[in-house]
């Protein structure tokens, strides 16, 4: 058992393929998101040039894309059993006012994963799905010979939009990783304290202990 430098025990929550996952799809959201940004309004055209300008970032961007999609989808069968609903999870998300206002002992026990953190979770399964979707349409060298205007049109708007989407996702996800205190540290490297998923993860302490782990 890993300990930190104090001595105490230390519980893991994330292993190391685990995490190199996360941080594939990370720094390929980041690319894909700063090539997308580029091409997407010439006030951001100067972005181009992280990328070697213009043609290179249209070439590029769709690779940033499926490459994160394909990390991410790794990500979503690794996680999938873990964020499914439970009871107590409406019952969270009704409790809006505590969950801000750090009041945890008000709300039910928590598993592995909080009922906000599930819904991120279906949020960007949705929004990478339609990304895809879209931009296979939208991807002309490749496949948009394929398609007629109408749908090319539609399907640029769509994939736009879910850009957005999760892009608003990923900012939410980035700042309640700041806010919990250690949540940054499950995923750099790999462990929390007993202290922090007692507090924050109760349900999922308690499976732990009984499991002896």
């Amino acid at each position: 058992m890993k300990h930190d430098k104090d001595g105490n025990p230390l519980i893991e929550r994330y292993n190391a393929n685990e995490r190199s996952n996360h941080w594939i799809t990370a720094i390929c959201f980041v690319l894909a998101g700063l090539s997308g940004l580029a091409m997407f309004h010439p006030v951001m055209a100067w972005l181009s040039a992280l990328f070697g300008g213009g043609q290179w970032t249209r070439i590029l961007h769709p690779f940033f894309g499926v490459v994160m999609f394909a990390s991410f989808a790794v990500l979503v069968v690794r996680f999938w059993h873990h964020n499914q609903f439970e009871p107590g999870d409406r019952q969270w998300l009704s409790q809006t006012s505590d969950v801000l206002a750090g009041r945890e002992h008000a709300l039910p026990k928590v598993g592995r994963y909080n009922a906000g953190q599930k819904v991120l979770f279906f949020t960007l399964v949705v929004a990478m799905a339609f990304l895809l979707l879209t931009g296979i349409v939208i991807w002309r060298q490749w496949f948009s010979g394929y398609f007629p205007i109408g749908l090319i049109r539609l399907s640029a708007l769509l994939h736009a939009f879910f850009a957005f989407v999760i892009i608003l996702a990923i900012i939410v996800h980035v700042y309640a990783g700041i806010w919990v205190k250690g949540t940054m540290g499950a995923m750099t490297r790999g462990y929390v304290t007993y202290g922090w998923v007692r507090k924050h993860h109760p349900r999922w302490f308690e499976q732990l202990m009984r499991k002896g782990k």
